[in-house]
This record gives C-alpha cells, structure tokens and sequence, in this order.
C-alpha cells in the first residue's frame, strides 16, 4: 500500500469527528471551515496548513500532535 499522508489524515479527522457523533456540516460550523473543505480533507484532497490542523484540533478538544497520529502512538513510520 502506497503511503499517503493526506488520505491518512483525513481518514483519522473522519474517525475523530465521528467518535463525536458529529456531521461535516457541524465540525464545519463549530471549526469555522467551509464544509466543502471539511470534505475535501476528509478525501484526502487538501493540503492544509498548519493554522487550519490546530483549528481543528481545538475544535475536537485534542491536543494538535493527536491530528497527526496516523496509525497510534506505538506506529512508526
């Protein structure tokens, strides 16, 4: 399997957003990010910047380093 960041990562803000019960539309509006954009990261098809991943993650109450644990805490690249 290919490694791919972007698609990592927005899988992993899916599963958090979920675990949460919320829709894109609401971690759009909680986040103040596009919904559009929302998905687009959740595709794997945003490169978003480092303001845009601690938006987020205040959003989802998690420390920033937790949007970029991939694969857990015990997983190395």
């Amino acid at each position: 399997m290919e490694y791919n960041p972007l698609a990592l990562f927005g899988a992993h803000l899916a599963s958090l957003r979920k675990s949460r019960g919320w829709s894109q539309e609401a971690l759009a509006l909680k986040s103040g990010l596009a919904r559009s954009y929302v998905g687009g990261i959740e595709r794997g098809q945003r490169n978003l910047s480092l303001i845009n991943i601690c938006v987020l993650a205040h959003t989802l109450e998690v420390p920033p380093r937790e949007m970029l644990d991939f694969f857990g805490e015990s997983s190395m690249l």
